[in-house]
Formats: structure tokens, sequence, C-alpha cells
């Protein structure tokens, strides 16, 4: 299935694509203090926030996000398990239609078990990438010992690699049903993830969103790590805190210009209905490598063909 652009045919690999399930939901909604209690929690949510509420079922959600694949002709997506102990969904999807979605999962690498946990979701369910968020879960990506021996696991199966989410970080959902984000910024620092893949030059890392705002030192860590990777995706508003007003141009020229097109994973950061995937996105970004002027072979690469060269088994 490929979308054709003005930079030719791609087979787009969506790399950031968040699997709200009905589970990921409920989960939520167990933790607001104003939804708790209440008869149909995730109802409940669904009316606070306004959006569609996914089916009970994992087969019939797995379902709509194909089908919305299809209607945008997009390839593949990896869906992102957007809760640590909801990964059983998206290992679900990812059996339904293998061929469609590849698997993620948030963790949290200081919880209680962290090692054994990691490792029986690798093994048994079959997941591609660990999301970690430092900022969200408190905690050092450069010097955590629990951190390191999971990179020990993504290092010794190949075809998985390490998401470390930097820079600013929020959920605009869980202050409309009354949960405080309690993030600490001082651990999303991408050198950070510069000290870890230069200790591990055999794993690869992803970095999302440009780095979320620390685009600078994002391209720093990148330039001097081959092993770390950008993802595009989001409507990337965090260029507003670049210094000289920078524009999302101007971030994929330099980055272009530093790493070249082999390191930049396309993505999109859909996540929630009824808007679905996220085609302002995709087309807001064809047409700025389009204006740059990047070879169909750069543009392939980046639109799906470094994503599944990165999840190859080596």
């Amino acid at each position: 299935m490929k979308k054709q652009t003005t930079l030719g045919e791609l087979e787009v690999f969506d790399s950031h694509t968040h699997f709200f399930s009905h589970n990921f939901f409920s989960m939520l909604a167990s933790r607001s203090p104003v939804l708790k209690d209440t008869k149909d929690p995730v109802g409940e949510l669904g009316r606070a926030t306004g959006l569609d509420m996914p089916p009970e079922t994992v087969d019939e959600f797995a379902s709509i996000w194909q089908d919305e694949l299809d209607k945008n002709s997009v390839a593949k997506s990896i869906l992102m398990a957007s809760l640590p102990g909801d990964e059983l969904s998206v290992a679900k999807a990812v059996e339904l239609y293998p061929d469609r979605f590849a698997g993620a999962f948030f963790f949290d690498p200081i919880g209680q078990n962290a090692l054994e946990n990691a490792t029986r979701i690798f093994d048994e369910l079959n997941l591609k990438l660990i999301c970690l968020f430092p900022a969200m879960h408190h905690f050092s990506v450069g010097d955590n010992e629990n951190v390191k021996a999971i990179v020990g696991l993504v290092r010794d199966r190949p075809g998985t690699a390490m998401f470390v989410h930097c820079g600013s970080l929020s959920v605009g959902i869980r202050g409309k049903i009354g949960l405080p984000s309690k993030f600490d910024l001082r651990y999303s620092n991408p050198f950070e993830v510069h000290k870890l893949a230069s200790e591990f030059p055999d794993v690869n890392f992803i970095i999302p969103h440009f780095g979320a705002g620390m685009f600078r030192e994002t391209l720093m860590a990148a330039d001097l790590c081959p092993n770390i990777y950008l993802d595009t995706s989001s409507s990337n508003k965090c260029v507003k805190y670049e210094a000289g007003g920078v524009d999302l141009t101007q971030v994929f020229c330099r980055t272009l210009d530093v790493i070249g097109g082999e390191r930049l994973l396309f993505g999109t950061d859909s996540s929630v209905f009824p808007r679905g995937w996220n085609q302002e996105v995709f087309e807001n970004q064809v047409r700025i490598l389009d204006e740059i002027g990047i070879s169909q072979q750069t543009a392939k690469a980046i639109f799906g063909g470094n994503l599944r060269r990165l999840l190859e088994s080596k």
C-alpha cells in the first residue's frame, strides 16, 4: 500500500501511534479523583474530553485502526501501549494484524521487578520498542543501573530498540480529569541519552519529536552517536522554544545537514478518535521536505525505509 505524494509514491510506516485501548482509558479513569467512583468511568471520561471511547475488545479496536490505515493509505504503524500495564492490548493487536502493526510499550524501569517484567514483555509479547519517560517516572537515563540492564535486554534482542522521551512533556487529557502531572524536566535532557548510547553503541535509541523543545541538545547527541535516531512526530509546536524563531522547515534542514536522512523516522503521534490518523502532520512534512528538495530515495527512507531497517533482525 503506497501513498501518492509530491515526493513520489511512499510506503508509509508511521513510527509513533498511540493505541489508546479501552483498558488504557479504564486505568486512567481509575486514577482520576473525579471519575473513579462513577458508575461508568470510561464513558464519563469520554464525555469530559469529547473523545470517542474505543470498544471494549481489542479485536474491534485493532480492526478500527487497520481500517484507519487503509483509509489513509498507510502501510504499517508502530502501536504504542501508553500506560505501563496495557502492553497486552498492543500485543493482541499486533498478533491479529502482524503485517500492519508493530508494538511498543511504556515502561517504568524503577518499578518493582523491572528487569523481569521487561524480559517477559519482550519474549512473550513480541513487542519491538521499549519506551522510557524519565520526566514522568523521575529517573536518570544515563546513571540508572536498571536502565542499563534493560538496555542489555535490547542489545540481546535483534530488531528491538530503546525509545526515550526527552524535552517538554505534557498529557492534556490528565488535566481534564483532575490528574496532576508531576513530571520533572530535569531528567529530560538528551545528553542523558548520549551517555547511554555511547556506552552501548550496538543498541539503537529513538528520541521523538526532534527532542520536544531540546532540539540543539538532541542534534548534538545524534551527531556524536550514530545509533541515535530521531522521530519527526507531532505538530512540533515545541519549535517555539528554540532561539531565533526556528520553524519546522529549519529543523528539518539542520537535521538533514547534521545527520542526513538515514536516521530520521516519520511519525504522526496519532492517538485519539474521532480524529484518527493525523493526515495533517503527514501532509505538512511532505510539503516541507518537497520544498527542501530531498531526493525520492531519501523520502522513501524517512517515511518508512529507515524504520523497517531498524526493526529488521540483525
